[in-house]
């Protein structure tokens, strides 16, 4: 179990918007999942970047829209993004996956032509940790 395959969610089973939703759609599939962070892709797949609440909320501030029906006027890319997630190629190393996963709800992955392929959650690595560590079964 050495690849990065044995973790992901592929993206027929990921919650993920495209670059050219409404900030007010986007609010809408954020809720509705009762996500924190959500992946971007652009019209051609390819991974974009992270967007979160927070950063459509200090956008939102910022240009002091008051009215939602001008949230459906701007695009996601409009949108500046705090910090994005960092990506992993499918062909990565399981061991790859520790030090970024630390930092991230979500490690998307992407292929060679950085297409988007997927999430790992860092609750999957967790659970997979717990169950085969045998430290921890000694404890």
């Amino acid at each position: 179990m050495d690849n990065v395959l044995f973790f992901i969610t592929p993206k027929s089973q990921t919650t993920y918007l495209t670059s050219d939703f409404s900030i007010r759609q986007a609010l809408e599939k954020i809720k509705y999942h009762r996500y924190t962070s959500v992946p971007i892709i652009d019209k051609f797949g390819k991974y974009v970047g992270t967007i979160t609440e927070g950063d459509l909320l200090w956008f939102i501030i910022e240009n002091n829209i008051l009215d939602i029906k001008k949230l459906e006027e701007i695009k996601l890319s409009e949108v500046k993004r705090n910090r994005d997630n960092f990506a992993v190629n499918v062909s990565s190393k399981v061991s790859d996956l520790f030090s970024i996963i630390t930092n991230q709800n979500f490690v998307p992955i992407v292929d060679d032509s950085n297409v988007f392929i997927g999430i790992i959650t860092r609750k999957s690595v967790i659970k997979y940790l717990q169950e085969n560590n045998t430290i921890l079964e000694k404890q």
